[in-house]
């Protein structure tokens, strides 16, 4: 959704790459997720998505390449 919205408009988008880093799991509570866009250039979008715990602990944190394909 994040690569989404930063697109011109009519455009489509692709997954270039996308890396997940895992450092725990939720074995318990609620895990909350935010995505911030880290580049938007012509080519790709650049994606960070942060989760943590309810503890405010880290999860995974995933980056992902979008490609921009013109309408």
């Amino acid at each position: 959704m994040c690569a989404f919205l930063n697109l011109p408009e009519r455009a489509s988008t692709s997954t270039g790459s996308s890396s997940t880093s895992l450092m725990r799991g939720v074995r318990a509570g609620r895990a909350q997720a935010g995505a911030r866009p880290l580049h938007v250039g012509r080519s790709f979008v650049v994606v960070g998505v942060d989760v943590s715990d309810d503890h405010g602990r880290a999860v995974p944190h995933v980056t992902r390449t979008q490609a921009v394909l013109p309408a």
